[in-house]
């Protein structure tokens, strides 16, 4: 028991400071900076990636179809997290009130952090619109493959936050508090150089991986198709956020609505979940007209077409059989009166041949087969 007092006593009360930011590539003309920050959100587009491409090739999706669809959502979504983060906090870039005091240069560094999500969810739905088109599968159908992988590529990415040292909570003397170095630029200003802060960064992580064990279980349990696994992450994900936003202390954009002063991305939250609410209430009223299917209608794979016009129909398909013909299906017909098979005799002559004891081919074929010639042509049956 002592033992354990003097190992939890050695635990330190608080989340320390990242001593390590990136590191620097050589090269013969200066030195190519790598960023913590870039390589958190890199290992999330990664794993995202990753639980994307399973959940999608189960559901029967052409091989290879993702990365023609990712090819164009990740920079889509890239470039929308950085316009709708220099829209919410615009006086860095545009400086206070717009006085054209910002410094503009600052809009496409990305590696200083600054990309939000709802912008890059935006386009980036844009762009998979248009892998989608191009590879001939339901927009619906991948973001509801895509939703629990976005909800981890948000998890392992934030931490970026925590290498940059930015978007923390408010103080607090909570044992897992955040550490912040006092000469960083985002510390506040007059605040003891000892305070620690709430790390919202962690809080929104660990609510995006419970997040992806949520989506995964109800997707499995009630097979959610038709884009409404996506708007259950929607409003799961703006759930959490609009709590860990309200305890941000960085600058931002404040709305005045109904009253209420806030930050621009809590009443972005709101909304969005108000309108994943009412997308997922109306589809599940709406009746399934369609078969649960990756592929756009006249998109299937060769050779289903036929079949999925059949099933929709109620009948069934069957194979014609390529080797035995039409005229080989009439001459292995079994004689109506003895129940044996005739030769390949057209029915012509058959016909022609006269009745009697007279010897002739095709008594001399009948007497073969068992039977009498009796000059009657067979009669058609059903082909097999």
């Amino acid at each position: 028991m002592q033992t354990l007092l003097q190992a939890a006593a050695m635990v330190p009360a608080s989340i320390p400071s990242p001593d390590w930011s990136g590191f620097d590539i050589p090269l013969p003309w200066g030195t190519l900076r790598i960023h913590a920050y870039a390589l958190c959100i890199l290992a999330g587009i990664v794993a995202g990636l990753w639980l994307t491409s399973v959940r999608w090739a189960k559901r029967g999706a052409p091989e290879g179809s993702v990365w023609d669809i990712v090819v164009w959502a990740i920079p889509f979504g890239i470039i929308g997290g950085r316009l709708y983060h220099v829209v919410s906090s615009p006086d860095a870039y545009f400086g206070p009130g717009f006085d054209g005091t910002g410094d503009l240069t600052l809009i496409p560094q990305i590696q200083r952090g600054g990309l939000g999500i709802w912008g890059a969810v935006v386009l980036g739905v844009v762009g998979a619109w248009i892998g989608c088109r191009r590879s001939g599968v339901k927009l619906s159908a991948f973001l509801d493959a895509a939703a629990p992988g976005l909800l981890l590529a948000q998890a392992v990415g934030r931490w970026g936050n925590y290498f940059n040292q930015e978007l923390f909570g408010g103080p607090t003397t909570l044992p897992w508090g955040l550490q912040i170095d006092a000469d960083n630029p985002n510390f506040p200003a007059g605040t003891p150089a000892d305070t620690l802060f709430h790390p919202t960064f962690l809080y929104e992580s660990l609510w995006n991986v419970a997040g992806v064990v949520i989506l995964l279980a109800l997707d499995r349990k009630f097979n959610v198709r038709r884009s409404r696994l996506f708007w259950l992450y929607a409003m799961y994900y703006t759930l959490g956020r609009v709590w860990i936003e309200a305890m941000r202390i960085d600058d931002a954009e404040q709305i005045s609505l109904f009253g209420i002063t806030t930050r621009l991305n809590v009443w972005t939250s709101i909304f969005v979940f108000l309108a994943a609410l009412v997308a997922f209430i109306l589809l599940g009223m709406k009746k399934r007209t369609e078969p649960d299917s990756p592929y756009l209608p006249g998109r299937e794979p060769a050779g289903d077409d036929d079949r999925t016009a059949a099933v929709e129909g109620g009948d069934e398909v069957r194979d014609p059989d390529p080797v035995v013909s039409d005229s080989e299906s009439r001459d292995n017909l079994p004689d109506n009166q003895s129940g044996s098979r005739h030769a390949s005799v057209p029915t012509e002559e058959a016909a022609a041949a006269p009745a009697g004891p007279t010897p002739g081919p095709d008594a001399t074929v009948a007497g073969k087969s068992g039977s009498t010639a009796t000059g009657s042509a067979p009669e058609a049956g059903t082909t097999k």
